[in-house]
């Protein structure tokens, strides 16, 4: 397991948190591998119920590390499929117990795209949320390019992920993409609550409902997150995305101009 996310289960709800305030929580390789095999163990433990993912006070994750991204990137070659980002998106996408997000503050990139894939979203009062994938010269990831658009409409979802405009905790149950936004520190036991809640519930019938609930999609779902990690490798190598990568880490604005 990766230093930087600790598990537990308690009461019923196996906890995934998120540790790596230094570095606004962003996520490396190592990360994702952790988190997948922490929902594998939560999915064989019979004894859990729901999963709760959290971040930190002030930031849930500000997405990829991008020196670590860039060392290790994902979407090139016939082994793709098993890189450390995809394994943990199929396993949240499988995951056939309710998944319970306490969003504490901001959510960037992959931090956003995963709440589409949890069950129950609970956002901090002082949480963003952004899809900055555009911008990098990249594209959406995570199948966001479906379900962002049938969240929110085409109209705003063009905003979200072509202009990769930030949106408030607020917006993001206006859109569909959380449940209910409360003071920043009643975000986790308000979560926690509702993880608890599935104690009570028939743990099969809770199962087959979720899994009936996600089926009409789950192909299409797979797909897209597969059709969006290959042109995401292709983008990853282009000079549009160097050149973002570039200005990210000279702490300057990119220059597109000679790209058409």
């Amino acid at each position: 397991m990766s230093q930087h996310i600790r598990t537990g289960v308690l009461n019923g709800v196996a906890t995934i948190e998120i540790a790596r305030p230094e570095k606004k929580n962003a996520l490396t390789a190592e990360m994702y591998t952790a988190m997948a095999q922490a929902l594998a163990d939560a999915q064989a433990d019979g004894q859990v119920r729901s999963v709760l993912i959290t971040g930190q006070p002030g930031i849930f994750t500000s997405g990829n590390d991008i020196e670590d991204f860039m060392s290790r990137p994902p979407g090139q070659g016939s082994d793709s499929a098993e890189a450390p980002v995809f394994r943990f998106m199929k396993a949240l996408v499988d995951c056939p117990k309710p998944v319970v997000a306490a969003v504490t503050g901001a959510a960037i990139g992959v931090g956003t795209t995963l709440l589409l894939h949890c069950d129950f979203v609970y956002v901090s009062d002082e949480a963003r949320l952004a899809m900055p994938f555009v911008g990098l010269g990249l594209v959406p990831e995570y199948a966001s390019s479906l379900l962002v658009p049938q969240l929110m409409g085409p109209r705003r979802a063009a905003e979200k992920l072509l202009l990769g405009d930030p949106f408030t905790g607020e917006q993001a149950v206006e859109c569909g993409i959380a449940n209910a936004v409360l003071p920043a520190g009643e975000v986790m036991a308000h979560a926690r609550r509702v993880a608890e809640r599935f104690n009570q519930l028939p743990p099969g019938a809770v199962r087959d409902a979720k899994r009936l609930m996600r089926a009409p999609q789950r192909e299409l779902v797979l797909q897209t997150i597969k059709t969006e990690g290959e042109i995401f490798g292709q983008r990853l190598r282009s000079p549009e995305a160097r050149e973002a990568f570039q200005a990210f880490f000279e702490k300057r604005r990119p220059d597109f101009s000679p790209f058409s």
